[in-house]
């Protein structure tokens, strides 16, 4: 089990609900040498994955859209997995949505989205695949209360995320 000082968790928990959240996941990129393999997703359990899921999808899509986070390898694991699924079972409806969504769009046009590109192919594809632009322009709009809504979850079932130790 993935383990976490109290300490740690209250001093993030205080700084901001994305600082609390940060600290579960840092532990468990920690964990896994920093990337996600067939190797090591087994040192995750479902919940641990779904809020790591979470992590690399607000991390990329504040960045650069669902374009940028399927480039760079995320698709498979957010969109392959149940994550949209849970992360409405903890409350974060409105997200599911968006992913449920998004999920669609990446199953139609998966192998042109996950494709190598050049610089210019990969900016092309934010014109090519415009129907990402109105689910991230929605996820912007609630991203603050999903995080909140997760974050309530996390620390309400925090023994699901990680074992505290003091």
């Amino acid at each position: 089990m993935i383990q976490i000082p109290e300490q740690k968790i209250i001093d993030a928990a205080g700084k901001s609900m994305d600082e609390f959240l940060k600290v579960f996941t840092d532990t468990y990129l920690d964990a896994i040498g920093g990337e996600i393999t067939a190797e090591n997703m087994d040192k995750l359990n479902g919940y641990q994955h779904t809020l790591l899921a979470f992590r690399f999808f607000t991390d990329e899509v504040r960045e650069g859209g669902f374009v940028q986070l399927i480039q760079n390898g995320y698709g498979g694991y957010i969109f392959d997995n149940p994550t949209a699924k849970a992360l409405k079972l903890m409350g974060a409806k409105s997200l599911s949505k968006i992913l449920y969504k998004a999920k669609e769009i990446y199953d139609k046009h998966r192998a042109e989205l996950e494709r190598d590109t050049t610089e210019e192919e990969f900016m092309a594809m934010y014109e090519q695949f415009e129907q990402f632009d109105e689910l991230e322009e929605k996820y912007m709009e609630i991203e603050e209360e999903q995080t909140a809504i997760i974050a309530e979850y996390v620390d309400e079932n925090i023994e699901d995320f990680a074992e505290v130790v003091k």
